[in-house]
């Protein structure tokens, strides 16, 4: 299995990554905000549209924050001649939006993001978004793998942090309209059904209503979306 297709298997993981740091809400001074248009989402009802639109129109992360962790989104899930990459589907922008519905993420975003800063400035002399990508790299190489069968090694916050920001991202990609082509999910398809077989309803003493049967078991209209009236009759 190469990286890619491993990388997918994380999706279904934990998204919070096992992080549970409560604190006040941090401060966003300084930081650009941008007023979102307010946009009518396919299958919400009011209240959740309102809320959405809520959390559109407030900003977490800083200017410098979103440019950090869209390097870092970009080096978990990097483009490729064959494949898009993290910022190809604005991984980042769901991030930024995660933090702001579930407030619990902040202090481990922004505190991961100033460890990152601070180890390579430590180590480099340079913020991490301006390190080249092997001191990148070199960095999140010590962050990015954790063994607790290694005696006294006990899960640091920055492994923790990478593994949260890991998992947005693969979660952030996959349900994006990019990332759901990637994995050539087409959705639910009609197939084919000719019913229960004969043997299992004469077994079971049972046989189907020949008007039903007609409508539900005909395999000249499996291409036709079901119908109902306002009643919850069907229509076709």
């Amino acid at each position: 299995m190469d990286r890619r297709k491993s990388l997918k298997s994380i999706v279904l993981g934990s998204v919070a990554g096992g992080l549970a740091i409560h604190g006040c809400k941090p401060s966003t001074e300084g930081a650009v905000l941008v007023e979102a248009p307010k946009i009518t989402y396919p299958g919400r009802v009011p209240l959740e549209t309102e809320l959405i639109n809520e959390l559109q129109d407030e900003q977490f992360l800083n200017p410098h924050e979103l440019e950090t962790l869209t390097i870092l989104c970009d080096l978990i899930l990097p483009p490729s001649d064959e494949f898009k990459g993290a910022s190809d589907a604005d991984v980042v922008g769901f991030i930024e939006f995660m933090c702001k519905d579930q407030e619990t993420l902040q202090p481990d975003i922004r505190g991961g993001l100033m460890w990152l800063d601070h180890k390579c400035n430590t180590e480099n002399g340079v913020e991490f978004k301006g390190a080249t990508q092997e001191q990148q790299k070199a960095i999140l190489d010590e962050i990015a793998f954790y063994d607790p069968e290694i005696p006294g090694n006990e899960r640091p916050f920055e492994v923790n942090f990478f593994s949260t920001v890991r998992n947005l991202t693969m979660t952030g990609f996959y349900t994006s309209k990019i990332g759901i082509e990637e994995i050539g999910y087409k959705g639910n398809m009609p197939n084919v059904w000719d019913g229960v077989p004969e043997d299992v309803l004469e077994q079971h003493g049972v046989s189907y209503d020949e008007e039903w049967l007609a409508k539900c078991v005909d395999q000249s209209k499996r291409g036709v979306i079901a119908e109902w009236d306002e009643d919850g009759n069907l229509l076709t």
